[in-house]
């Protein structure tokens, strides 16, 4: 499925109607049905749909990695897992959405503090926020899509997904490192969005030790980072940024 279409519109400038061709990003309903039980609907980016749902599934901790799931199968706007985890029944019901807010208090006291002592440079989060930009080829094109990226420097992984939905963009970017068996606790994940809690579980449940972005956290998102111990960075643009929490992870130099 493409991720952009090509349509016709008309366009106003300098008190002038003028026909032409746009480039839009495409939107789809995608539905994951998960052992038969749990069916989710989102309206996503039609692309890396097994990266999205082995990042979704890690990041609402329905798995604890990419071998717990027996099958994986796409078809068209339906994907069908099975994992093979005896608890399933009771993770499904500590679940935050990736396309809703949810309950976020009541699932903090069920994540584990992220214990990592991984360290990034300044310069480099800098450096790397204008390299995300760079290879957010479908977001240069229309003007409609997030951008995430997972770094991990052992691996000199820079993995860049995008969707209309940072949420997704952010299941993407995790589901692609798990393949890889990256590890989480010596990378961070830097996109484009808020950050409100439900994007801090996803992190604190993978253990990512820091996520930054070129934008601004939420309340909530910067009470979930504190308490489980994520370094979250925000307006990440123009040679700035803020550190909300943890800030020993971040080199100064």
């Amino acid at each position: 499925m493409e991720i952009t279409e090509a349509i016709s519109i008309t366009s106003y400038e300098n008190g002038q109607l003028k026909e032409k061709e746009e480039i839009i990003a495409s939107d789809e309903t995608i539905k994951l049905i998960i052992n038969e039980t749990l069916t989710r609907s989102f309206s996503i980016s039609p692309s890396h749909l097994a990266d999205f749902a082995k990042g979704y599934m890690l990041g609402e901790g329905l798995i604890t990695e990419t071998d717990n799931i027996e099958k994986l199968e796409i078809n068209g706007n339906e994907i069908t897992a099975r994992i093979n985890l005896e608890d399933f029944d009771i993770r499904k019901e500590l679940m935050v959405g990736s396309d809703c807010f949810g309950g976020w208090r009541s699932k903090i006291d069920y994540i584990d503090k992220v214990e990592s002592d991984y360290e990034v440079k300044a310069a480099e989060l800098l450096k790397n926020i204008e390299l995300l930009r760079e290879n957010a080829d479908t977001w240069q094109k229309t003007g409609g899509t997030h951008v995430a990226a997972f770094v991990n420097n052992e691996s000199k992984e820079f993995i860049v997904r995008e969707d209309v939905s940072r949420h997704v963009a952010v299941d993407k970017v995790i589901g692609a490192a798990a393949e890889k068996k990256l590890d989480f606790k010596n990378s961070y994940i830097i996109y484009s969005g808020r950050m409100p809690a439900d994007m801090l579980i996803k992190i604190a449940r993978v253990g990512i030790p820091i996520i930054g972005s070129n934008a601004a956290p939420t309340i909530s998102g910067y009470t979930v980072a504190n308490e489980a111990n994520i370094t979250m960075v925000g307006f990440l643009r123009d040679n700035r940024f803020n550190i909300y929490t943890h800030k020993n992870r971040i080199i100064i130099e």
